[in-house]
């Protein structure tokens, strides 16, 4: 059995670095931020010297699409970082905060209907990066879908986004054809041909666009781009299903601004140690969705953020 030399204090200091022991031994493993799932070839290259070079040579994914280099010894540790660095690459990604943002291919995939990457890289350096300092009453973690096929599977996240396309649908150019395919191509069965016209049922529709450019005669040339944003999603021990706020939102800088509002909300009045599901319930979701399509929060923002709130948060994991 080996003899562990680390102190325990030690080991929490590197844990806020993003080095995670190794069970009974004194290495780590190293957690590099990929900022969203993707990293260049250079980074790659990077990252795979540094796991022979200190680690054990072996490299893990982590859900948050992190990655881990296995065995780093401690003394060691502050020379793997200055490896890593010349690549632009960190460590981290540990506390109560927000953790690494986690984004689907949308961008690139057939069926996303926003830009994921450019997105999620935005959440990023706005409120895993500028936020880092900012303690909350435990972990924060944000998803983005680029549809509603929920792959990230936004809505079990403290805060989701799932990209719509909500169908414009031109009722005069309907031509009431015999076999839509409108009708025929909608996932969710929302788009039916009653009395020989073509009806969508806005409660069975999940603006996933896939009957935009379907009709034969424009009945539904386009759709407008918008964001869906669940709150209050949770996996693990206690699980949650997030709730949709109610508006989707058009404008990418709104959707930007109630993620801020979010975290100032949840750190103002979350109790230390809960999540942001348990907050929700303890406020009730229709007051929470009230403050968050208001501004109110953001008049106080330097307040919240300067006061001496979840000093310990409630983070083990």
């Amino acid at each position: 059995m080996a003899t562990l030399t680390i102190s325990p204090e030690e080991e929490k200091r590197v844990k806020a670095q993003g080095f995670l022991s190794n069970k009974g031994t004194d290495n780590f493993s190293a957690r590099i931020i990929t900022v969203n799932g993707k990293i260049t070839a250079a980074q790659q290259k990077c990252i795979a010297e540094a796991a022979e070079k200190y680690g054990n040579g072996n490299i893990l994914f982590t859900t948050r699409l992190t990655l881990e280099i296995q065995g780093v010894p401690f003394d060691k540790i502050g020379e793997f970082q200055e490896y890593i660095a010349k690549e632009g690459l960190v460590t981290g990604g540990t506390g109560s905060k927000v953790r690494p943002v986690v984004s689907c291919k949308g961008t690139t995939c057939q069926y996303g209907l926003i830009d994921t990457f450019a997105l999620s890289e935005e959440i990023h350096h706005r409120f895993f990066e500028g936020y880092a300092q900012v303690k909350l009453p435990h972990k924060f973690k944000i998803a983005v879908g680029g549809c509603p096929n929920n792959c990230v599977k936004p809505d079990l996240n403290d805060l989701g986004i799932i990209g719509q396309l909500i169908p414009e649908y031109d009722e005069d150019e309907c031509m009431g054809c015999k076999k839509c395919p409108v009708e025929t191509v909608c996932p969710m069965d929302a788009a039916k041909l009653e009395d020989g016209m073509l009806t969508i049922d806005p409660e069975a529709c999940n603006n996933c666009g896939r009957c935009v450019g379907k009709c034969n005669f424009d009945a539904l040339p386009g759709g407008k781009t918008g964001y869906k944003i669940y709150i209050g999603g949770r996996w693990g021990k206690k699980v949650a299903v997030g709730r949709a706020l109610d508006k989707v939102f058009m404008d990418e800088e709104e959707a930007l601004s109630v993620i801020e509002k979010t975290l100032l909300l949840y750190r103002e009045q979350g109790k230390t140690g809960e999540r942001f599901a348990q907050t929700i319930a303890r406020i009730g979701f229709d007051e929470v969705q009230k403050q968050l399509l208001s501004d109110e929060i953001l008049g106080r923002k330097d307040e919240i953020l300067a006061a001496k709130l979840h000093e310990t948060g409630g983070a083990t994991c």
